[in-house]
């Protein structure tokens, strides 16, 4: 189907990804030798090539403990030379819902590596408070679940998707409490369902306000049990290892920084799961950990995978606002604290500072509207009041209820002073969550032959252009489970050259240029990402306009340039590595995808509000794609550090 309407390689196209290729059929042709990853008699692909020698990692690991039996293999590649290769059946970065359960999945029929950029709990899921919204309820219903979905989607959503994972929700959802997560009952000893914003129903099942950090315990648990799953903290990944067969890529694997040992480690993997979370970091207020740079969105990027719909970024309308604590916080927070949806689903109701509940102005549904209408209401209200921030007041309920319910917001705020049994919570807007990212198929598949995707890095098409609270979670869950199959296929039929490595240069650490070079260029680098933060958040904020679009645009190349000549006239490589610098180059990368996504859009539609095309316009009701480019890249966050590789 033709497309309707393009910007440089940005369509807004009806056009189906894979249009009945197969993504299982590109093999790298290099070896007639295939390896299974379940046949230990047999030469293992789960072994890290040493000069000529084979390391197995089931045989020679010394594992270090992380809390009380987590296993890691960071003491093994601080011993590695240079040269270090790992190689695994199946690569998995990221260690939050969507690469653990994929991991635990997957690890019966070969060998994993999860790579994790920091402690393997330190993901977006450990800070998802509200919970997993699933069917559960005999008065509730699929259909109710998908018109709901598709509502807060601004009716952008993939219809298909939204039936997928409405329907194979609940099933996940037992899954987890046979792993062994923990949710609330209520007192008829069924699971308590809350209801959020955008909910037709009671059917977020919860842990409190703490789910995604009871989530991620039990996964991660069963995690370090399984013998054939590897963790490996702090390795950050740099770039996916690609090869080219005419138009089609394929990727084998992805280069890492360990960033304790300051080595590059490669692993090298006949199945990747990209399952890095999203790019909260590209904004100066976020619910999102540290870790949240974009770097699988732009690896993918870089590896010429599609990517989708990136102008809808999502703002929690509550985070806590620092500014209204009766006793303000010693240090600036790294990220902000969210106050789950759940709260106005339980009552919470939204004020201005003059204690005028101002939602009824905006929306019929109040408090209970989607985020993306809470959002641009309490934007309004502080615009027009020239203030900063709005009061959520909960106090009205009983106390014990609230202590029940929110027991990690109530300690949170009573560290700063405020008890939320008696007063308001000063409330204000935070970005929160990526709805775009690298366009996946039904069970997880991208165009690039041998990387799947999962979680907040995917574009499934079930968000559209506003995620409906609590989906998030269940999403994770659907696509983990529903690429294992293909993943599994795709390996058993995957052949392997014991001499791949050294088909791509390996990336070198910045540590030649010496402490003094390398102060100046991580001080530096600090001041261009505050920089490119207030930007962003200036100019492609909740509340845009074509001019202030094409203002970051222009803000942003200049900032980029500046940037990259100050490394290079300070010595930096064009394949040098650094924490610092590659998280920059992956802010930059996911900066500009949000903004060319939001100037190709020229209608108002979910989170992309625009007040220059201030109207919903059915004829635009389609995702905005970035098709792989075949331009010269020419900035450095455009481009991989290694050539592709050319398959034989």
């Amino acid at each position: 189907m033709a497309a309707v309407g393009t910007i440089g390689k940005h369509v807004l196209s009806e056009k189906p990804l894979f249009e009945g290729k197969s993504v299982n059929n590109h093999t790298w042709r290099v070896s007639r030798i295939a390896f299974s990853g379940s046949a230990r008699s047999e030469l293992s692909w789960s072994c890290a090539v040493l000069g000529s020698r084979l390391f197995y990692p089931h045989q020679n690991a010394a594992f270090t403990k992380l809390g009380k039996q987590r296993k890691t293999l960071a003491a093994i590649t601080a011993s590695l030379s240079d040269r270090t290769s790992m190689y695994f059946d199946f690569a998995v970065i990221g260690s939050g819902v969507a690469g653990l359960r994929y991991a635990l999945e997957v690890a019966k029929h070969g060998t994993v590596a999860v790579i994790t950029k920091a402690e393997p709990h330190e993901s977006n899921t450990n800070y998802a408070q509200g919970g997993v919204s699933a069917v559960l309820s005999p008065s509730d219903s699929v259909e109710s679940h998908m018109q709901d979905t598709i509502i807060a989607g601004a009716h952008l959503c993939n219809e298909e998707t939204v039936r997928v994972v409405c329907t194979e929700g609940p099933e996940r959802i037992r899954e987890l409490i046979a792993i062994g997560a923990s949710f609330d009952h209520g007192d008829d000893g069924n699971l308590h369902l809350a209801r959020e914003g955008g909910h037709s129903h009671r059917r977020i099942v919860h842990a409190a306000d703490m789910t995604g950090r009871e989530i991620e315990r039990a996964l991660l648990e069963a995690a370090v049990r399984d013998p054939n799953i590897f963790l490996f903290q702090h390795h950050f990944a740099i770039d996916l290892l690609t090869s080219q067969d005419g138009s089609n890529t394929a990727c084998h694997g992805v280069d890492t920084l360990n960033t304790e040992t300051l080595e590059v480690v490669r692993f090298l993997s006949k199945v990747t799961l990209l399952a890095s979370g999203g790019a909260g970091h590209i904004y100066p207020t976020t619910t999102n950990p540290l870790v949240a740079t974009g770097d699988g969105v732009a690896m993918a990027h870089r590896a010429q995978a599609v990517i989708a719909n990136m102008e809808f970024v999502q703002f929690h309308p509550t985070a806590l606002a620092d500014e209204g604590l009766p006793v303000s916080p010693v240090k600036a927070r790294e990220n902000a604290f969210l106050i789950t949806e759940a709260v106005r689903g339980d009552g919470g109701i939204l004020y201005n500072s003059d204690m005028e509940r101002f939602m009824p102005l905006y929306d019929e549904r109040m408090e209970l509207a989607p985020r993306d209408v809470v959002a641009r209401s309490i934007d309004d209200q502080l615009k027009k009041r020239n203030e900063k921030y709005v009061l959520l007041d909960i106090s009205h309920k009983p106390q014990d209820e609230i202590l029940s319910h929110f027991p990690n917001i109530a300690a949170e705020c009573l560290k700063f002073g405020l008890d939320i049994t008696r007063h308001p919570i000063p409330v204000v807007p935070a970005a929160h969550y990526m709805c775009g990212g690298v366009r996946a198929g039904l069970q997880g598949e991208t165009n690039v032959t041998g990387l799947y995707v999962a979680g907040e890095v995917a574009c499934t098409g079930l968000h559209g252009a506003n995620r409906l609270a609590s989906n998030s979670l269940l999403e994770a869950l659907v696509f983990a489970r529903r690429a294992v199959q293909p993943a599994i296929d795709h390996m058993c039929n995957s052949k392997l050259n014991l001499n791949a490595s050294d088909r791509w240069a390996k990336p070198m650490v910045a540590t030649s240029l010496g402490d003094d070079v390398l102060g100046k260029l991580i001080t530096k680098t600090k001041e261009i990402r505050k920089e490119l933060q207030a930007v962003m958040w200036t100019y492609v904020g909740i509340v845009r306009s074509t001019a202030r679009l094409t203002t970051a645009e222009q803000k942003i190349a200049r900032l980029e340039v500046k940037w990259e000549e100050y490394l290079f006239q300070h010595g930096w490589k064009p394949t040098m590595v650094g924490l610092e610098a590659c998280e920059m180059r992956n802010l930059f990368c996911c900066a500009k995808l949000v903004v060319s996504s939001a100037l190709s859009r020229t209608e108002s539609r979910g989170l992309h509000y625009t007040t220059d095309f201030p109207h919903l316009v059915e004829s635009k009701r389609l995702p905005t794609i970035i098709w792989p480019s075949s331009h010269i890249n020419t900035t450095w966050s455009s481009r991989q550090l290694h050539q592709q590789s050319i398959c034989l």
